[in-house]
């Protein structure tokens, strides 16, 4: 058995391509945090821009560093995590940062603490430019049995979880292209019900521009494939439930 004193080791997985713009505030978020024990694993997808020229700068405190073709953020996120060696696993991208230097240190002490199998937080959306303009507050707050019913789900760069988990569970689901970070926390915490605890501190901060609502038309290709994340898990949503996601997002602005 573990010894309980020991420290759980914590993945940071990074997948990037061509992010000279963000990659560093990436990695500095990492490598400024006050926990000890951190393996970090970027996975990059052939960059013809200068992220591995920025990336390698900072060589000394990155554990693993990949760069090749894959076949998409997830399949490289896949990656990262069949080349972890941590306990707990977190994702995140290259257009995130940690909001401060005590979140892994934070999220491993109510791990121990609640002894949950995942332990998510708070998200604040940023500006693209002015990253300490708080555009949106997504406040994730309580899980209760049933939520994803009512189109709840936590923000994912926010989201750790145990590798146990991914090895009982399985990983991202490379046939969706948007929806596939809900449908692993779907299978997981809905279908699945790992016990989770919520984090109510600000854990990470993204920036604007997410690809499936910049249109109508994508929004609407994200809904298909919301809807084929609960059919491939054999679950069925409420009448509400796929319309009620996308709401929610809107008290995000005013909360």
């Amino acid at each position: 058995m573990r010894d309980q004193n020991a420290l759980m080791k914590v993945t940071v997985i990074t997948s990037c391509k061509n992010s000279e713009a963000t990659i560093e505030d990436a990695i500095r978020s990492v490598l400024a945090q006050d926990y000890p024990d951190i393996e970090y694993i970027i996975i990059d997808g052939n960059s013809t821009d200068r992220t591995l020229e920025i990336t390698k700068k900072f060589s000394a405190g990155i554990s693993i560093l990949i760069s090749e073709a894959d076949e998409g953020l997830y399949h490289a996120i896949n990656k990262g995590i069949q080349l972890s060696s941590g306990e707990i696993i977190c994702n995140l991208n290259a257009d995130d940062f940690y909001a401060d230097a005590g979140v892994i240190r934070k999220v491993v002490d109510l791990f121990t603490e609640s002894r949950s199998d995942a332990v998510y937080g708070d998200l604040h959306y940023v500006d693209k430019k002015d990253k300490e303009k708080i555009v949106r507050n997504w406040k994730s707050g309580a899980y209760k049995e049933g939520l994803f019913l009512k189109g709840w789900m936590p923000p994912h760069p926010a989201f750790f979880v145990k590798k146990s988990i991914y090895d009982a569970y399985g990983n991202f689901n490379v046939s969706l292209k948007s929806a596939a970070d809900y449908e692993l926390m779907l299978r997981f915490i809905h279908k699945h019900k790992i016990k989770t605890a919520y984090l109510p501190s600000v854990l990470v901060k993204m920036r604007t521009g997410g690809k499936s609502n910049k249109t109508l038309a994508n929004r609407i290709k994200a809904n298909l494939e919301d809807r084929k994340a609960w059919k491939i898990n054999n679950l069925r949503p409420g009448f509400l439930t796929l319309f009620l996601k996308p709401l929610r997002k809107l008290n995000q602005y005013w909360n």
